[in-house]
């Protein structure tokens, strides 16, 4: 999807996703210090403004302009300060080694556009650095529940891994997790890829 189509999606008054911060993001960050974070395609700021909450400096990227003035009204709401920045995720390029933690969540993009991001996303990271990857699995298609059903736009921890390597980040934990999500049908389990790899040093 373009922006054009993104702006369209995030049209009207209400959150297309929920204000809470996503639950593997929370988990993997909360142990660590706060200093500068980039969220990559932040949508509408939920865990930009959730990281702000913690005490991180963060800039929220999106190309959406109408997502990124939900952030800002979301953030504003609860009180915390972000850098929000409209711009297209595969050409921007964030200042290299600034950042204590770059985090990419259910960025659902071709290959190629997937390494490219994940790519600059290392190479923002200062030393000791974390870079955090959550998205759809491509196992969720045939084993789990709802996200998006072309398997171009899907892709799993070891294809992460792989656009990583020869990068100098260790990998600390690669897998596929479950995630419980409430249907109208009752519970279900979506299938997810969890990549968190830190910067040498």
């Amino acid at each position: 999807m373009n922006s054009e189509q993104w702006d369209r999606r995030y049209a009207g008054s209400e959150l297309l996703w929920t204000a809470q911060p996503n639950r593997f993001l929370v988990a993997e960050v909360s142990g660590l210090r706060p200093g500068r974070a980039l969220d990559i395609a932040c949508g509408e700021g939920r865990n930009a403004v959730w990281l702000a909450e913690q005490g991180w400096r963060v800039t929220g990227v999106d190309f959406s302009g109408v997502a990124l003035a939900k952030a800002r009204s979301l953030a504003g709401a609860r009180g915390v300060d972000s850098e929000w920045l409209q711009a297209d995720r595969v050409e921007h390029e964030p200042e290299r080694g600034a950042d204590d933690l770059a985090s990419g969540l259910y960025l659902q993009v071709p290959a190629a556009e997937r390494r490219t991001i994940l790519l600059r996303a290392a190479a923002a990271l200062a030393p000791g650095g974390v870079l955090l990857v959550v998205a759809h699995d491509s196992s969720n298609l045939e084993h789990g529940w709802g996200g998006p059903q072309d398997l171009a736009v899907l892709y799993t921890a070891s294809d992460v891994t792989a656009d990583l390597d020869g990068e100098g980040l260790e990998i600390e934990r690669a897998e596929t997790v479950g995630r419980l999500v409430e249907t109208p049908d009752g519970e279900e389990t979506a299938l997810d890829l969890l990549v968190r790899a830190r910067v040498a040093g």
